[in-house]
């Protein structure tokens, strides 16, 4: 009798582990391709849009002034997006309450989009901040921010004062002016500041700080990598330049 030979049989099998992590790592490397180049163009449009926010928020700030003689004071995050005053203090006086550390007043200037305080948001959901100078020139005291101050204290005067000032390096600025560090201005009337994308962690670099320990000297310079030599850097900063200043209220009649 013949035996047959049995048919083979061919087993289907799955994939092992080590396969298998081949394959999540491949997709991994893959994903992460696609996403880095989506994060940075996320970063630039953010960045685009707060930048034209700030331009816009320069142009409230001149018509605020070109109206009403002066600047407006920055508002607290208790404020709910108005103007802070001092205890004391008026529009008549200028006496702010955080001349230079503190929010960009969304309300008093009819600025949007806003958070839960009233506060100017910016790209990435950080409130936008605002410094005004304070100090007294020609014998006016808190000159931008008093009602028709600058015009008591008279432009030749205005021109010729440190206001605030913008450096491009924390390395070796004081606390009222740039010091040894190059500076970009220094009779800025008004300056703001977005926090930027590492906004809610702090970057925790000296060029950031700079921005944020409330004095008179802030610092502008292109983004910088967490392993620059002061540290992370994607603070946008612009200032209100005081010339442009000065010619819109001349127009408007406040000066000089």
């Amino acid at each position: 009798m013949n035996i047959g030979v049995l048919p083979r049989l061919t087993l289907a099998r799955g994939f092992t582990l080590t396969e298998l992590a081949v394959v999540v790592a491949i997709i991994a490397l893959l994903i992460g391709g696609m996403l880095m180049p989506l994060l940075a163009q996320d970063d630039v449009r953010r960045s685009q849009q707060t930048q034209k926010q700030l331009k816009e928020a320069i142009e409230a700030l001149i018509g605020h002034a070109a109206a009403n003689g002066r600047l407006p004071c920055p508002a607290t995050a208790a404020s709910n997006g108005q103007e802070s005053f001092a205890a004391g203090g008026s529009a008549l006086n200028g006496n702010c309450s955080n001349f230079q550390d503190g929010f960009l007043p969304a309300a008093t200037l009819g600025l949007a989009p806003t958070n839960s305080n009233g506060l100017l948001i910016d790209a990435w959901n950080q409130p936008i901040r605002y410094a005004v100078y304070t100090g007294t020139i020609n014998g006016v005291v808190n000159p931008f921010t008093r009602i028709d101050g600058a015009k008591g204290a008279t432009m030749p005067e205005l021109g010729k004062v440190d206001a605030l000032s913008i450096c491009v390096s924390a390395t070796g600025i004081a606390a009222a002016n740039c010091g040894a560090a190059a500076r970009l201005a220094d009779r800025a009337p008004a300056v703001l500041l977005s926090i930027g994308r590492n906004g809610a962690i702090g970057g925790g670099g000296a060029d950031e700080a700079a921005n944020l320990n409330g004095d008179a000297v802030f610092v502008s310079h292109d983004p910088a990598p967490a392993g620059a030599a002061n540290g992370e850097f994607d603070d946008i900063v612009v200032w209100l330049s005081p010339n442009l200043l000065f010619n819109r209220m001349i127009a408007a009649g406040r000066l000089p």
